[in-house]
This record gives structure tokens, sequence and C-alpha cells, in this order.
């Protein structure tokens, strides 16, 4: 099987991207010492995979569009919490909570650049930290 490695978040302003996912999921987000505008995300350690917040080429997808894109779900401890975050920090909730009988409780976010991610509150709990 081939396993999802690294993740890349588009952004039209990578610093609002980085401002955001460093105050809703305390992400480390640095930029790379390299020749391009690339900003490396540590998501924590354990389980799980790190990523980058890139700049967007090409035009934003509109709000409320269709996702036309891999979704990226983020496990957190506390939905509630999580939701209240992505508000204060500028994004909204595009498909409200709702209970994945078994799993947990999920919901989808849209951030500051128009992207949407899921957050999943499992049943059992997660080291969000």
């Amino acid at each position: 099987m081939r396993r999802v490695i690294h993740f890349e978040i588009h952004a039209s302003n990578a610093q609002r991207a980085t401002e955001f996912y460093s105050k809703v999921f305390g992400w480390a987000i640095t930029k790379w010492d390299g020749p391009i505008e690339y900003y490396l995300v540590s998501t924590g350690e354990g389980d799980g995979i790190d990523g980058a917040i890139v700049p967007r080429r090409g035009e934003a997808p509109a709000t409320g569009a269709p996702v036309n894109a891999y979704v990226c779900t983020i496990a957190v401890e506390s939905l509630d919490d999580a939701i209240a975050k992505v508000e204060q920090a500028g994004g909204a909730i595009v498909v409200p909570k709702n209970e994945i009988p078994g799993i947990g409780w999920l919901c989808y976010a849209i951030d500051t650049e128009t992207n949407i991610f899921g957050m999943l509150e499992p049943k059992v709990s997660v080291d969000a930290s």
C-alpha cells in the first residue's frame, strides 16, 4: 500500500494562512530556506503527517463551491473548541457538526484561503497538542 506522506495547503496569502493554522491547531510553521516561497508545517509528534503552505497558482475557489480536491481531516480533542478557534481565526464552518456512528463527531470548515478541511473528534481520545 502507498500512504499519504505530505500535504500542501494552497494560499493566496501564505502569511495569513500561516497565522490561521497556527492559531487554530497550534502547528509550527516556518519558511523554507530554499529557492521558492514555501512554508513547512509541523503538525506535532506521533502518528500523522506534516506538510506545507504554498502560494496558490491561479484563482482561489469560490466560497461554497463544491470540493474539487483531497480533503484533509484533522483530529481534535474537542470539536466544539476547534470550531470556536476556526471562527475566531477568520474561518467558517461549511458542514455543521454531525455524528459519524461508532467513529466520532465531524464537521467541515473553510480557512482564510477558501480551502475546505475536516475536523474530527474521535470517540477515542487523541493527542492534539
